[in-house]
């Protein structure tokens, strides 16, 4: 017998396709929910935050659905994916970058650098410290309030170039010396991006580690106040996940096959399909949402969720 039912595997699986592309911290929502919810589901969030989680069903459960999301995401982005590949390897056989793409293929690889080195050194540390009801609910908030920050320096910095170029009779603010758009300008593209910004972008990714922060909310941030807009800022942040998400999960999806996936091979499979079907509205929704949105919406919700989950947990 299991703990997991279908149901459930149903439930978690969608909630996991969106709550991972969304701005709002599927790993928070994973821990949160089943709290809310109690019973049963309570005792699935005991599971995930233990000592000896590795062995847990909830844990290979939810390993499982990030990888259904990255493939989905693998997909949707397939095109960039095959060019960006084949850029990289031109660039090990010339020894050089000319491109745009073979640019972009080292900023992922540059930017994946932190998270998967701190992935694999303080993962299973986090997972034992922070998910909980009362910590997931307190970085919930933290996440909002990291929206927030980012929508207000971009704007900030947007109102900046643009009296800046008004006061100097330019339509476009560029530096003079690197001919690259002006951090925080408008109108900077992927192509102006800096190894060392896709670092420091990558750098917050590993903040994603802690449930009820938002890997694409906080990698999101990172591009709008180097100076992207919400399109590319999202695309950046949905490239970069891909690798990360589903390194992360292959590496323990052998765990399946032990302890932990025992009696639960049909729930994984249905819960898949829950979370790639929900990943794939999630991915479309949200490229739509941000040609003319913002974050605001998904900061006020992380911060009423969160504040509310942490009086009802503290």
């Amino acid at each position: 017998m299991t703990d997991l039912t279908y149901l459930q595997a149903i439930l978690i699986g969608a909630l996991q396709g969106v709550t991972e592309l969304f701005p709002i911290s599927s790993l928070g929502h994973s821990v949160l929910v089943p709290a809310w919810i109690g019973g049963s589901w309570q005792q699935l969030v005991t599971q995930y935050g233990t000592e000896h989680s590795e062995e847990s069903p909830y844990l290979t459960f939810i390993v499982a659905l990030h990888v259904a999301t990255a493939l989905v995401l693998l997909w949707f982005y397939r095109a960039d994916w095959a060019a960006i590949i084949r850029g990289f390897f031109r660039t090990i056989r010339t020894r050089s970058v000319t491109t745009s793409t073979e640019r972009l293929a080292w900023l992922i690889i540059i930017a994946t650098i932190p998270v998967g080195i701190t992935g694999v050194v303080l993962e299973h540390t986090f997972r034992v410290l922070f998910a909980k009801p009362s910590a997931a609910a307190a970085f919930l908030m933290l996440n909002g309030l990291v929206l927030f920050a980012g929508e207000w320096l971009r704007r900030r910095a947007d109102r900046r170039a643009t009296a800046y170029a008004a006061s100097h009779d330019v339509i476009e603010v560029r530096d003079e010396e690197s001919h690259h758009a002006v951090v925080g300008g408008p109108n900077r593209s992927l192509d102006d991006l800096g190894y060392l910004e896709a670092g420091v972008i990558g750098v917050f990714q590993t903040f994603a580690l802690l449930a009820g922060i938002s890997r694409s909310g906080i990698t999101m941030v990172g591009g709008l106040v180097r100076g992207l807009d919400h399109e590319d800022a999202l695309k950046f942040s949905f490239l970069l996940a891909t690798p990360v998400i589903l390194a992360a999960g292959l590496f323990k999806l052998p765990s399946l096959a032990g302890s932990g996936g025992a009696d639960i091979h049909g729930q994984v499979i249905v819960g898949c399909i829950s979370a790639a079907v929900a990943a794939w509205f999630s991915v479309k929704f949200l490229t739509r949402w941000f040609t003319t949105r913002t974050l605001i919406p998904f900061a006020v919700y992380c911060l009423v969720a969160g504040g509310i989950s942490l009086v009802h947990f503290a």
